[in-house]
């Protein structure tokens, strides 16, 4: 297996020295191609801290984050929207779509960015929404699309660019219990059939029984890691 992910000794701290939030110490860990992993932990264990320095939204204050090979810590400005947009998908507890687009141009957006045809495009559309179980709804604006449809097209939007990775920060925070276990059966079956590696940010207990490995992190550290 290939590693997507490996950070070494990531440090990241908010504030100077005398008001100063270790928001994470010392985190060293690897990702492997086709993981489904959950990284869980009470607030404040800095969860969400390490999915942004993954994920790029964030520079570590020290240490090295990589994905598929590549060091992310040090890039800035276009470079590092520009690896974002190609090499991780998304999906955010909001959803995060864009409203005036329907949901076929929603996950349409990130290949049209990347310069793909509309040929392929629109392939891949078709394809995408056909995985997520929302054939025929392609049309609908967000408005128009349950909470829970709305995440399948996120998860769809994160899919469309074949990314290496695919990070979920708190995804079924605002779906009902069964919504939400519905999604999570689609991702399983697209991490299982695709080999699309996940990495979920949770406090949700069905992701966990799921997840194949689990990253406990308590006040920025890693706890516990174990694997199922």
């Amino acid at each position: 297996m290939s590693r997507v992910i490996e950070t070494k000794k990531v440090c990241r701290y908010f504030g100077n020295e005398e008001t100063r939030v270790n928001a994470l110490k010392d985190v060293s860990l690897t990702i492997e191609d086709g993981e489904f992993t959950a990284i869980i932990g009470p607030s404040g264990s800095g969860k969400t801290t390490l999915m942004h320095l993954i994920g790029g939204l964030d520079n570590p204050s020290s240490g090295i984050v990589e994905l598929s090979g590549v060091n992310i810590a040090n890039m800035s400005g276009s470079e590092l929207s520009d690896f974002r947009r190609d090499h991780i998908g998304f999906v955010f507890q909001s959803y995060n779509l864009i409203p005036v687009l329907s949901a076929a141009e929603n996950i349409e957006y990130i290949m049209l960015l990347q310069g793909v045809s509309a040929t392929a495009r629109k392939k891949q559309v078709k394809d995408m929404l056909a995985t997520v179980g929302l054939d025929g709804l392609g049309d609908r604006r967000p408005a128009q699309l349950s909470g829970g449809q709305q995440q399948r097209v996120a998860v769809a939007r994160a899919m469309a660019s074949n990314p290496d990775i695919i990070l979920a920060d708190e995804p079924t925070a605002n779906l009902d219990s069964k919504t939400g276990i519905s999604l999570l059966e689609v991702m399983r079956e697209l991490n299982k059939t695709r080999n699309m590696t996940f990495v979920f940010s949770t406090h949700d207990e069905k992701i966990m029984e799921r997840a194949t490995r689990l990253i406990h992190l308590h006040d920025g550290e890693i706890e516990r890691d174990e694997r199922k």
